[in-house]
């Protein structure tokens, strides 16, 4: 029977806008079993940057419960969120968020740098592990403005993983890469959850993308729209092998 990481009951969050009240989420319920692969979708003021952020521990709710991986997060303090957020989860953001002038395998360190359960020798370890896992063992060495945009999110992906996190939380991951790189990363994403059993939710407003998830979670104007079990999981490695190799693009048919 499979491990509740995350279970979430009747949650509200709320803003005040002036004299208005805001209600980004409201009463939205669901759980997150480990080992599914699940998008969150919706278009813009869904709620689904606020579930992100609640999901990352980064904001907590104005009402109702967050459990993850067995602890409230409502009822703890901001440092505490923080350690949290270190133990249990790994970012990948659309933007990559690469230290620039850090090679691919010490910014896959960095999470490491806040647990001294690892001496450097160790961090560096898991870090090349990690980057083995993305299939960059040869880029360890690279910055990353000598890297592509789909390999600088395969480092992101790699500093996800790093710490072995109960949940991987993919914000917009595809959003500014083409189609081709942007299947090379789902297809990793599928690889991580199918073959290594990933925890994974990745949000997105890409009809598309969620077709390479297991079940997909709609959100509209705060509310739970739809939850469903997608029955038709996408290969992306077959939509990536259907696509005409570069060299029949580049080169003109005679």
């Amino acid at each position: 029977m499979s491990s509740v990481i995350v279970d979430i009951k009747n949650l509200k969050r709320e803003f005040r806008m002036g004299v208005e009240t805001v209600k980004a989420l409201n009463d939205v319920s669901f759980a997150i079993n480990a080992g599914e692969f699940v998008t969150i979708m919706g278009s813009s003021g869904s709620g689904k940057t606020t579930m992100l952020n609640i999901l990352g521990c980064l904001d907590k709710p104005t009402d109702g419960q967050y459990m993850l991986d067995g602890i409230n997060i409502g009822q703890m303090a901001k440092n505490e969120l923080a350690k949290l957020r270190n133990q249990k989860l790994g970012f990948v953001f659309q933007s990559y968020n690469l230290l620039a002038r850090t090679t691919a395998v010490e910014n896959v360190e960095l999470p490491l740098l806040y647990n001294n359960k690892f001496s450097a020798k160790q961090r560096r370890e898991k870090a090349i592990k990690a980057l083995e896992a993305v299939k960059l063992s040869d880029r360890i060495n690279h910055l990353p403005n000598q890297l592509s945009g789909g390999q600088q999110q395969r480092v992101a992906i790699a500093r996800a993983l790093v710490n072995d996190p109960v949940m991987i939380l993919a914000d917009e991951a595809t959003g500014n890469l083409d189609s081709r790189t942007s299947y090379e990363i789902m297809m990793l994403m599928q690889e991580l959850n199918n073959d290594h059993g990933k925890t994974i939710v990745f949000v997105t407003h890409e009809p598309d993308i969620a077709l390479f998830s297991k079940r997909t979670i709609t959100l509209k104007d705060g509310k739970l729209l739809k939850d469903y079990i997608n029955t038709n999981v996408q290969s992306a490695r077959q939509m990536l092998e259907s696509l005409p190799a570069i060299s029949e693009i580049l080169t003109p048919a005679s």
